[in-house]
């Protein structure tokens, strides 16, 4: 479990950075290789927990898994030729969301200010959050697009 956390922490981390990245138009080679391998890292190690029905952990680790897919092939195997480009830049935000996403309903579970303020996760703290997260994640995915296809590429 604690490599698990470890894991998804880099995940997310390293995933600001190549974020960042897009956002200045570099396209920062170790940092996205060691995103990609984290977050896919941080899917396969979810499915090593103590299997009880389909859970919504499950479910997100599965399209997180196929956007990682999408992600890593428009990043390595398409060169981010063309379309190509908007695609890994989507892909990649999209998984990075789904790993705060997971970080924000972990947090509400196991921080016990959070937990006091949404025990069951249904009440409005825990709904404003995952909100305010996800209007985040679309601004920052549709920055990314924007300036990652607009300016010359840098490997920095």
């Amino acid at each position: 479990m604690q490599l698990h956390v470890a894991i998804s922490l880099a995940a997310i981390a390293s995933g600001f950075i190549v974020a960042f990245g897009m956002l200045t138009a570099r396209k920062f080679d170790a940092w996205t290789a060691f995103f990609l391998a984290t977050t896919v890292l941080t899917s396969v190690t979810g499915f090593l927990f103590p299997f009880n029905g389909i859970t919504p952990g499950i479910i997100v680790g599965v399209i997180s898994l196929v956007t990682l897919a999408v992600a890593i092939y428009a990043r390595y195997a398409r060169h981010l030729a063309g379309i190509w480009r908007r695609v890994y830049v989507i892909s990649a935000v999209v998984s990075l969301y789904f790993n705060f996403f997971v970080l924000v309903a972990q947090s509400f579970q196991k921080v016990p200010a959070l937990h006091d303020l949404a025990p069951t996760q249904s009440e409005p703290p825990f709904a404003i959050t995952q909100i305010v997260t996800l209007v985040a994640f679309i601004a920052l995915g549709w920055l990314a697009v924007v300036r990652f296809k607009d300016r010359p590429l840098t490997a920095s």
